[in-house]
């Protein structure tokens, strides 16, 4: 796997304000094995095309079931925040594209094409977090994260590709979301609670949630979503919402054990039209719990 390099610069904050955030997300179906759950990312329709035809990027899929076991971490280790600073925020780009994407690792020019794709990434997670797209009301990228010293015998790729630096210590993001306040999501069927809503759009959409395949069965995609549903609530969503791959068994697990219950499923006609598999919609109330 090619080793992406965090940003060099000291971490900075680029925006703290919300207003709204547009997007045009394309969700990629998760696997088994590498992938817990959709992804989203506003910038990339379909999978990047290939630099001069030489690089070849392998589908995930749902036959494809990890059998190597997960190390374990100390929980008491784990912070877990919203993200506002680029080094953090390149952290988690790199994440999702060495969680979503998959390539030979002998293939010519895959370390400069991840890291292509990272950039697009990064560009458009800062763009959704500073709120400068239309139709959504914010964007929060939350990340979990471990110090570098606790895990830096488990993965070299995971620890030089998500490492950033926040006072003064190193950490890795070892798992990451955003939270969306919004209608719908672009290609994506829309909730239906709560009716008659209003300009505060109590209603909102988990994306892009991911955990480092070295680290699966730590609870770090529970942890995510306990956090996501904290922020939530703090921002007064009543109706958190999350689309999954329908032949996505592991994510749906998870979900239904956060709380998460069926609402509703994607027409086989748009799943065949955007190519991929069909989405479930899950719906958990925020407003009880």
């Amino acid at each position: 796997m090619a080793l992406l390099s965090s940003l060099s610069h000291s971490p900075r904050p680029f925006s703290t304000t919300f207003h709204h955030l547009n997007s045009s997300p394309s969700a990629y179906s998760a696997s088994k094995c590498r992938l817990y759950f959709t992804f989203f990312n506003p910038r990339i329709q379909s999978c990047a095309p290939a630099i001069s035809g030489r690089i070849i990027l392998i589908p995930l899929s749902s036959s494809n079931i990890c059998t190597q076991e997960s190390a374990k971490v100390d929980a008491s280790l784990l912070t877990i925040t919203e993200s506002f600073y680029e080094d953090e925020l390149w952290a988690a780009a790199c994440l999702r594209i060495r969680s979503f994407h998959d390539f030979k690792p002998d293939t010519f020019g895959v370390q400069d094409h991840m890291r292509y794709l990272a950039e697009r990434e990064f560009e458009a997670l800062k763009e959704r977090v500073s709120g400068k797209r239309a139709g959504f009301r914010r964007v929060s990228c939350i990340n979990a994260s471990l110090p570098l010293s606790h895990i830096s015998s488990l993965s070299e790729d995971l620890c030089t590709t998500c490492k950033f630096s926040v006072n003064g210590e190193d950490r890795v993001v070892v798992a990451t979301l955003d939270l969306n306040q919004c209608l719908s999501l672009p290609d994506e069927i829309a909730g239906k609670k709560p009716e008659g809503i209003g300009a505060d759009i109590p209603r909102a959409y988990l994306s892009n949630v991911c955990v480092a395949k070295e680290l699966h069965r730590n609870g770090l995609g529970n942890a995510v979503i306990g956090k996501s549903k904290i922020v939530a609530r703090d921002w007064g969503i009543t109706d958190l919402y999350v689309h999954v791959a329908i032949d996505n068994e592991p994510a749906r697990k998870l979900y239904i054990k956060s709380g998460f219950i069926y609402e509703n499923d994607e027409p086989a006609w748009q799943a065949r039209f955007l190519d991929r598999p069909r989405r479930l919609l899950l719906w958990t109330d925020l407003s009880t719990t």
